[in-house]
């Protein structure tokens, strides 16, 4: 790969990241005004690997070293490492790149950060509020008027009911159902709180708390 013209990075190696990689394809084939070539594609890692699924992997010295627009996406779980590297390739010039999949369903005036990631069929709804670097796995939805922070994370098959706040680097685990809240008295999951794989979630998560099972109690140490 030459060095020069635009390039789309997509920050990771992992499963996650291969499930992505057919997402930012896709995107980039439907948005030719990127001028991304599907030849200047690549994953993003720490060192340079062997490509993956026919994809070159750069490492990220290298990505920094290319000519042109560098754009990136992160595939990463954890919103505080998320927060780290796109603070590090922000710095470098590189631009974050918000994901779509095709069958996703988003309002046209939906407020929403940079380098949001929107796997297949999920959705978000009225009025909702969406800070940056935010991940929505497969089959999660975000209902009308919640207020999402930043580097938060939603894995598969979240249920965000309305009115509900969710705080920066917040991490929402597979099949959680979060109630809804009401106008006058939001439902807050607390910022750095984990909602561990099918809670019921009925009231607030204080801050940096995780919670479990139906209805969800915080996890007591083993």
């Amino acid at each position: 790969m030459s060095r020069h013209g635009p390039t789309f990075g997509l920050i990771g190696t992992g499963g996650f990241a291969r499930e992505v990689m057919p997402v930012a394809r896709a995107f980039l084939r439907h948005h030719p005004d990127l001028g991304i070539e599907p030849g200047r594609i690549v994953f993003v890692d720490r060192e340079a690997g062997a490509p993956v699924g026919g994809v070159p992997v750069l490492s990220e010295a290298e990505f920094l070293d290319l000519d042109g627009d560098r754009h990136f996406s992160l595939a990463i779980g954890d919103g505080a490492v998320r927060q780290t590297i796109a603070a590090r390739l922000e710095a470098a010039g590189c631009r974050p790149l918000s994901l779509r999949a095709d069958n996703v369903l988003l309002p046209d005036d939906l407020d929403c950060g940079p380098g949001a990631l929107f796997a297949p069929f999920s959705m978000v709804t009225a009025d909702a509020r969406i800070g940056r670097q935010f991940q929505c796995n497969l089959y999660s939805y975000v209902a009308h008027d919640c207020v999402i922070g930043d580097y938060v994370t939603l894995a598969p098959r979240v249920c965000l009911n309305g009115n509900v706040v969710v705080e920066d680097f917040a991490y929402v685990g597979t099949g959680a159902v979060i109630r809804q809240g009401t106008p006058d008295k939001p439902l807050v999951l607390g910022r750095g709180c984990v909602i561990g794989m099918g809670a019921v979630v009925t009231k607030d998560v204080a801050p940096g708390v995780t919670v479990v099972g139906n209805p969800a109690r915080p996890l007591e140490a083993q």
